[in-house]
């Protein structure tokens, strides 16, 4: 079969690189079938697609080239919306609240163990003696008014503190007795008793009556319950009729 040749006098063959695409694309428009059969054989078909279409074979993306946003600063006014009224009072510049740390609740401060906490501290005990001993002397020094009562009440204050935390150490001694007496009867193979809080309670006013009663403080010490009981059963008394 002949070699087919392009019309207008152009010698068959594959097109040169150097030749315009817009002149090619032309000359293929003229061509019959056969001889854009011819060619696409001789070029080949990626060669014959863009020759034809004029175009290239990659894939052109249809979106829009995307900006690389900008970071805002956080440091930066809030924009607030023009559709929303700006209340008076707003938060122009974030401010880092300072958190206050109590560290008789606070976990990074450990487990409070009243036994520990006594032995560690136990050097205060010699600090509110003296204390209290100043607190006397003053109160000798002004006989009456104003400073005299503050004197008063705060004497009577640190006697409640002092008596109370001397309850307190009963009652951890207590509890260790106890705690001390099970381990002793589980080494000797008993099973441990564990008391219950009643009976707990029972002991701690059975080792307070001891104390009151060789302190000789027993009777004052009931004088003043037997006061206190009387007057919570006459608010429960009817009213007399006169």
């Amino acid at each position: 079969m002949p070699r087919a040749s392009y019309r207008g006098g152009a010698v068959a063959g594959p097109p040169s690189r150097a030749q315009d695409d817009g002149s090619l694309q032309n000359d293929t428009s003229h061509m019959s079938f056969e001889e854009l059969l011819e060619l696409q054989s001789q070029l080949g078909t990626k060669a014959y697609k863009q020759l034809v279409t004029g175009s290239s074979t990659k894939k052109q993306s249809c979106r829009p080239p995307v900006q690389k946003a900008c970071v805002a600063d956080k440091h930066r006014p809030l924009e607030m919306s023009a559709k929303v009224r700006v209340p008076f009072l707003r938060q122009v510049v974030p401010i880092s609240k300072k958190v206050a740390r109590d560290p008789r609740f606070d976990d990074l401060s450990g487990e409070y163990n009243p036994e520990v906490f006594d032995k560690t501290y136990q050097f205060l005990d010699d600090i509110r003696a003296r204390e209290k001993e100043l607190v006397k002397k003053q109160l000798k020094k002004r006989r009456s008014g104003e400073e005299h009562e503050k004197l008063q009440h705060l004497l009577q204050r640190m006697e409640q503190q002092e008596m109370a935390q001397k309850e307190r150490k009963r009652q951890q001694e207590l509890r260790l007795a106890l705690k001390q007496e099970r381990r002793a009867q589980a080494q000797q193979g008993h099973r441990p008793y564990f008391l219950k809080k009643s009976e707990q309670r029972q002991l701690v006013l059975a080792e307070k009556f001891k104390e009151l009663k060789r302190s000789k403080k027993l009777e004052s010490f009931l004088s003043r319950k037997r006061r206190r009981n009387a007057g919570k059963d006459r608010r429960h008394l009817p009213l007399s009729k006169e």
